[in-house]
């Protein structure tokens, strides 16, 4: 059985979903808990999609589904009856749902004995049943063969894989799940898959025709790959993904048609790349698109169309980019419901427009600043470091007192200019006065 780890639940981003499950003498009683560990703002934390929790641990499903078969056969062959408990994360209601009504479960006996009736390529343990094939960390240099048909999930992570081919999935139309994380892929075909874990390898960019047979495709992980560039025709046939994944990636170029196809995309994570500016168009089909996350890039512009477009976003993470001014007229045109920015970390120039926008922005009211506290000047000198709550007033108030310092000082200057001139002009007067009485 695999014990509980903080590090399954958050590998990245500290975040989590847990599902405690607990022993029933006839079926999974599960208690679906969604805990996103968010530090010191507890609001917030439940208000994040659950989509996102279930994105960022798509990995999680494996060691949930063979944790539950690896504790009953340790207890059907230590005290030959059921075990009275497991962890285990959840990636996919659904899924875990079907884990845990299924009474059959709990007579799954031992993978040596499954080997006997069905095929199982070496040295994989697969599980009958369920038809769950796990390859886990066993040295393979390719996609092994002798796969049973009927597999509906293949993992394959922590191997050393190079190259996934199409021709590696021959016959196995009913494989949903494909997990192969953690290899040295560098090239790769897939198809007929409704998730794909590709993370944590050597991808440097997607083949044109890599979503060719992908139309089912649902979830997509790309993160921790080297990928710099993603062009207009690589993700052109994914019609129904829900959640895909660029993290953490190299990423400084995106094309402007790149996601057009992805009408249904519900989380698009970007995170941790080297993106300069977020332009018109890129999203101008994603109408139902939920979470974004953009924190860790090098964005220094938001162009003012550039998130029109998204009529359902609930997140906007824009932390640790290279933001110093934002407009509010481009936050304004998100007509959504209710979305929370987060905007923190970020070299900001604190002057009185920095702040009459984050005022304008904190009185709308489906937008929600979550991290204002944690926003700190970055210039100019005298204010670095300074959380730009403290000084909203201050500075407004300075810019006011300057203005009128230059009012008073230009007005000054005119009186002066008159009252110079009206001397001057008595002046020549009196000349002339003399000069006539003189006569």
């Amino acid at each position: 059985m695999y014990p509980y780890r903080e590090a399954d639940v958050n590998p990245s981003c500290g975040k989590g979903f847990k599902t405690d499950c607990r022993f029933s003498p006839q079926i999974w009683l599960c208690d679906h808990q969604f805990k996103p560990i968010i530090p010191s703002n507890r609001e917030y934390s439940m208000r994040v999609p659950r989509e996102f929790a279930e994105m960022t641990h798509f990995h999680a499903v494996r060691e949930n589904i063979f944790a539950v078969f690896q504790m009953r056969r340790s207890a059907l062959c230590a005290h030959g009856r059921p075990g009275h408990g497991v962890q285990q994360e959840s990636l996919h209601s659904e899924r875990t749902n079907m884990l845990c009504l299924i009474p059959l479960l709990l007579l799954l006996p031992p993978p040596s004995i499954m080997s006997g009736f069905r095929q199982c390529p070496s040295p994989c343990l697969c599980y009958e049943s369920s038809d769950l094939v796990d390859c886990r960390s066993q040295g393979l240099d390719q996609v092994p063969a002798g796969v049973s048909h009927g597999t509906w999930l293949l993992d394959l992570s922590g191997n050393r894989v190079r190259e996934v081919r199409s021709d590696s999935f021959v016959g196995l139309w009913s494989l949903k799940f494909l997990l192969m994380s953690n290899n040295s892929i560098h090239a790769v075909h897939p198809q007929f898959l409704e998730r794909l874990d590709l993370s944590f390898n050597r991808l440097r960019w997607l083949p044109q025709d890599f979503t060719l047979h992908l139309t089912s495709l649902q979830e997509l992980r790309l993160d921790h790959n080297l990928m710099q560039h993603v062009d207009s025709s690589s993700l052109r046939n994914c019609d129904n993904l829900r959640k895909l994944d660029l993290s953490y990636n190299r990423i400084r170029t995106i094309d402007t048609k790149a996601f057009h196809s992805l009408s249904r995309l519900r989380l698009l994570h970007l995170e941790g790349n080297k993106l300069n500016v977020l332009k018109d168009g890129l999203l101008s089909r994603q109408q139902t698109l939920e979470v974004l996350l953009l924190g860790h890039n090098n964005i220094s512009a938001i162009e003012a169309e550039a998130l029109a477009p998204l009529r359902g976003l609930t997140l906007l993470g824009l932390r640790g980019n290279q933001l110093q001014h934002i407009k509010f007229k481009t936050f304004l045109k998100l007509k959504t419901i209710n979305t929370h920015l987060q905007m923190s970390l970020n070299p900001w120039t604190c002057d009185c427009d920095l702040q009459r926008v984050f005022g304008k922005i904190q009185h709308v009211r489906h937008l929600h600043v979550e991290d204002y506290k944690a926003i700190l000047c970055h210039a100019p000198p005298q204010q670095a470091g300074s959380p730009l709550v403290s000084m909203d007033s201050q500075l407004c108030m300075a810019e006011t007192a300057s203005v009128l310092v230059i009012t008073i000082t230009v007005m000054l200057a005119v009186i002066g200019a008159l009252v110079k001139a009206e001397r001057n002009r008595k002046s020549k007067q009196a000349a002339s006065d003399a000069e006539s009485s003189d006569k």
